[in-house]
């Protein structure tokens, strides 16, 4: 065919796209893989000192990304400038580098007399703890009353309590060491502002947060220390509900605690 009108040949076009040709094919051929390597162009002086002027008229912090904060250095910093446990329980309120906060209902920090002579410690808020906002909720919580009653404590008058991580973990899991680093600032405060004679930890990652170990199986039933003040582990009243059989050791510990205070007590606060 010697000509081809408008319509004939945007037919054929047509019909050779809807057939998958995508390359028209000239006269010559054409070695795609012998593609000759190109060299970048020189910049021109003119182009160099208008980048350098670019680059001088933009602030540093654009030019560079800031690195990320550190939370465990933003919750120390936080934690010093607390001056009364009111002040840290808001600095805990205001940290938001725990992504821990987002899945709770509430900060669960600490109830009682700031100044007790006993200071009992949990992992990490239950279910209970995270409803109430109170540490020790629940079973839980009236169990420890009577385990305090037994040796002549006093649960709301000389014992104050707190929880290690101040939220519910997700499906209450344990903890990370992320997570522990992060509160472990707001903890030794928090211990600072209470004033106790003695700390109870109840739970592996208390134990971990105070006396830098786990184990609480082979750490309960003898005295330790941590943050300069005697610790006695001892399992969580939970742990009591699921494990009835436990609570002879429970008991065992509760006498030790009873001795110590009696043998103290003539002394004073330290």
């Amino acid at each position: 065919m010697d000509h081809l009108d408008w319509h004939m040949a945007r037919a054929a076009l047509q019909w050779q796209a809807e057939l998958g040709v995508r390359d028209a094919v000239g006269d010559v051929p054409i070695d795609r893989y012998d593609v000759p390597a190109q060299s970048p162009k020189p910049a021109t002086a003119a182009a160099t000192q208008a980048g350098a002027t670019r680059d001088a008229d933009l602030p540093a912090a654009a030019m560079a990304v800031a690195p990320a904060a550190d939370p465990v250095a933003v919750a120390e910093a936080a934690a010093a400038a607390a001056e009364d446990l009111p002040a840290l329980k808001h600095a805990l309120k205001n940290f938001s580098h725990c992504d821990l906060r987002r899945g709770a209902r509430n900060l669960v920090f600490g109830r009682g007399t700031p100044g007790a002579r006993v200071m009992i410690l949990e992992d990490a808020p239950g279910r209970a703890e995270d409803m109430e906002g109170l540490p020790f909720a629940g079973p839980a919580g009236q169990l420890l009353d009577k385990m305090c009653a037994a040796i002549g404590l006093h649960w709301r008058e000389e014992v104050y309590t707190a929880s290690v991580i101040p939220w519910r973990p997700p499906q209450d899991r344990e903890a990370s060491a992320a997570e522990l680093a992060m509160m472990q600032p707001f903890l030794r405060r928090h211990i600072t502002l209470a004033a106790p004679e003695v700390v109870i930890c109840m739970g592996n990652i208390s134990c971990q947060a105070i006396l830098g170990k786990g184990g609480l199986s082979k750490l309960r039933g003898a005295w330790q220390e941590g943050f300069a003040l005697p610790v006695l582990p001892m399992v969580h009243p939970q742990g009591l509900l699921r494990q009835p059989l436990r609570k002879k050791q429970a008991w065992h510990d509760l006498l030790m605690l009873k001795a110590w205070l009696h043998a103290q007590k003539g002394g004073g606060k330290r």
